[in-house]
């Protein structure tokens, strides 16, 4: 009971941090608190679930600091009845929100410990609208159709057209683009017909791209 009071006086305080910097869509917020950030870090840092810092997580990944993640899920613009693509499951906090959105969620990582692990929180909160599936996210993903939003939250070096390809016209992406060595922008596409509108959001943490499944971890 203690922990649930907590859990939800850190959520509060994130809500209030949020609005403060213009995010107070409810079905956004209330996405969020159905997802309890908790069971998604590991124990040892259960008391900065809700912090902004970023915590790692196995295979050498992280998860985001829950105002950016939200930030981030802000500017996705997840609608209902929608079909959502997310590249990099990591711990499947941002998967497990947008499923609360959304009408089907696909999220593939490398890492079959991440997508293993990601999976039964799934099921321990009753969502059932989300694929997981391990595999390779560097070359795009060929016969899984159309998306209205995509997210990537491995970093590339350009914009990868062959996910915008994969977006139905009026659909939009979010993928974060390494600028230099020490910066990493947050950038978002939308189609429009056979046109992309390009926009620069924010700067953004990121591990970079890697290729190829990782059949040991």
């Amino acid at each position: 009971m203690a922990a649930r009071l907590v859990e939800k006086e850190e959520f509060a305080a994130l809500v209030l941090r949020l609005r403060a910097e213009g995010v107070s869509d409810l079905d956004l917020l209330t996405a969020v608190e159905q997802a309890p950030r908790s069971l998604f870090v590991p124990p040892q840092f259960a008391e900065q679930a809700y912090s902004s810092r970023t915590i790692p997580i196995e295979c050498g990944s992280f998860l985001e600091g829950v105002d950016f993640a939200v930030r981030v899920l802000h500017q996705l613009r997840v609608k209902p009845g929608q079909r959502v693509l997310e590249v990099g499951t990591g711990s499947g906090f941002m998967t497990a929100v947008i499923a609360r959105m959304a009408e089907r969620v696909l999220t593939i990582d490398r890492y079959k410990t991440l997508t293993a692990n990601a999976q039964k929180r799934f099921e321990a909160l009753g969502i059932r609208n989300v694929i997981v599936r391990q595999a390779d996210g560097s070359g795009g993903l060929q016969g899984e159709g159309t998306f209205d939003r995509i997210l990537v939250t491995a970093a590339f070096e350009s914009m990868p057209r062959f996910y915008a390809d994969q977006l139905v016209s009026g659909g939009s992406m979010i993928a974060p683009l390494i600028i230099s060595e020490t910066e990493c922008r947050l950038v978002r596409l939308t189609k429009t017909g056979s046109r992309f509108e390009r926009e620069e959001l924010f700067n953004s943490p990121y591990l970079p791209i890697v290729p190829r499944v990782a059949s040991q971890l």
